[in-house]
């Protein structure tokens, strides 16, 4: 078989035991961008950039016609954590 195949396997056995509620996946709880982004007393064009997008598309988040992905609703949690930590990063020469 080949690898995308065996791989096709696993992720199918891995998408069952989390149904059944094994295996090793974290599930966490959703995520409100605007609720972070009003912790973290940020406007929508201050928010923006620190996640990587545009301003209309950050809007859409917000007003729930633009879904987000999981590695965007982590960046929301490290962001409800730690704002300044995620400010410096991603500042220029940061």
């Amino acid at each position: 078989m080949t690898t995308c195949g065996d791989d096709l396997i696993r992720s199918l056995g891995e998408a069952v035991a989390h149904a059944k509620g094994e295996g090793p996946a974290i599930v966490h709880s959703p995520v409100t961008p605007r609720e972070v982004r009003e912790r973290a007393h940020l406007t929508q064009a201050q928010m923006a950039p620190l996640m990587g997008m545009s301003l209309s598309g950050y809007r859409k988040w917000e007003q729930g016609t633009r879904g987000i992905s999981g590695p965007a609703a982590n960046l929301l949690r490290v962001i409800e954590k730690e704002p300044e930590a995620v400010k410096r990063a991603l500042a220029p020469g940061g």
